[in-house]
């Protein structure tokens, strides 16, 4: 499999991220680029796509950034490792458990969001008879 490098305009535009938030994750070490190129542009593999990927997916969670610097690293140690350590097995359950909170947080969230525009459109329907 040839592994394809993209610049960072290619990365935020199949991301869906600024070119801003991007270079800012590179700068808390979040995600960095596998290379540059000699005029010096960063330069993404695919594996640095999918990182932001899941980066961009967790963010609603409201997982720290911390956290999800945690995550990628302990998901990174798990795919470099033919038989990865239980530590980065622990770590990634570790996240997992409070990534899942944040998803239970968000779907409550969401059904009360529901039943309020519920709550909107009978009104208006009561309005429209």
């Amino acid at each position: 499999m040839i592994n394809e490098h993209y610049q960072i305009g290619e990365v935020a535009e199949m991301v869906g991220l600024s070119l801003r938030t991007i270079r800012y994750y590179e700068e808390i070490e979040l995600v960095s680029p596998s290379g540059r190129t000699e005029g010096g542009f960063r330069l993404y593999t695919d594996s640095d796509v999918s990182r932001l990927h899941l980066v961009k997916a967790l963010k609603p969670v409201g997982l720290s950034l911390e956290t999800m610097g945690e995550l990628v690293g302990a998901v990174d140690d798990l795919g470099a490792d033919e038989r990865p350590d239980d530590s980065a097995n622990e770590r990634v359950a570790a996240v997992l458990e409070v990534a899942y909170e944040g998803c239970d947080d968000l779907e409550e969230s969401l059904r009360r969001a529901r039943a309020a525009l519920a709550e909107v459109a009978a009104l208006v329907q009561e309005g429209v008879r």
